[in-house]
């Protein structure tokens, strides 16, 4: 059993903080600090991590995913950093089964499966379509706890049954891709492919590409791999919707899309969207 450092930046959405606190409490199997990057937040979300025994480094305006997490980075005392959305929700032993789907398989970076990526097109649309036939009339409700945790309930049933089903059918099976609502990175990969990349706030699929090209070009690294057998709720693009106005990122103007970083050749050939899913 080794310690873990789990990662999270918030901007206020304390509903979502409740349910996502309570299922790591209940579901992670190491012993963890949890990190909470705040950004500003209005709601007591802050003051409720910080009741919880969180590390929250209290930020005095709001910034973007990939500065924050590079703070949690800093602020990380084990080798295993999992970077995690607040509105996600996790299944029975999941950093565990990363871990192990890790070892077995060589790997330095994995995310568990979930709504927007199930390993396979087909599984994808319908869960995706499934979420958004419950999702979308539950939405019109609000964002209170109480309604956020129907909606998960009408979505899986009994949570707990639903994800071990994943895990007896695919166990630690991977394929390649990445889920940027949850990352398990080793600290020791980061000397080969570097911090998140501070310029890009889509900075999951801009680790993908790096951690792919690396791959190519000096092979001492694996690319990102998704596990087939671990199960993540994200609620997607809820937060936003639920919360106070947002912020402005205080880093705003540093912010530059993939399509300036990345040439065409590059996006087309290692961007994870044209990735041919592959079993390993």
């Amino acid at each position: 059993m080794a310690k873990i450092s789990i990662i999270t930046a918030i901007h206020n959405g304390l509903s979502f903080n409740k349910i996502y606190a309570d299922y790591l409490k209940k579901f992670t199997f190491n012993p963890y600090e949890l990190i909470i990057i705040d950004n500003v937040s209005t709601d007591g979300s802050a003051e409720f991590f910080e009741e919880q025994g969180a590390i929250v480094i209290r930020n005095k305006e709001n910034y973007s995913y990939p500065k924050s997490q590079n703070q949690g980075i800093d602020a990380a005392s084990t080798d295993y950093l999992f970077f995690l959305n607040n509105d996600i929700i996790v299944s029975p032993q999941w950093d565990k089964r990363l871990i192990d789907a890790c070892e077995l398989h060589g790997l330095d970076i994995i995310s568990g499966k979930g709504i927007e990526n199930m390993g396979n097109k087909r599984e994808t649309v319908s869960f995706d379509h499934k979420w958004k036939r419950i999702k979308n009339p539950l939405m019109l409700i609000g964002g209170r706890e109480r309604n956020l945790r129907n909606m998960h309930k009408l979505m899986y049933g009994n949570w707990e049954k639903f994800c071990e089903r994943q895990f007896e059918k695919y166990g630690l099976q991977v394929v390649e891709g990445i889920l940027g609502n949850n990352v398990m990175i080793k600290k020791a990969a980061l000397q080969k492919i570097g911090l998140w990349d501070e310029s890009q706030q889509a900075a999951d699929f801009d680790l993908f590409m790096r951690t792919k090209k690396r791959a190519m070009g000096h092979h001492d690294i694996k690319p990102c791999h998704i596990a087939l057998g671990v199960y993540i709720h994200h609620y997607i693009r809820m937060t936003l919707k639920y919360s106070t106005k947002p912020k402005p990122f205080a880093d705003k103007d540093s912010l530059i899309p993939l399509s300036e970083k990345w040439t065409k050749e590059e996006l087309d050939f290692l961007h994870p969207d044209n990735q041919t899913t592959r079993k390993i």
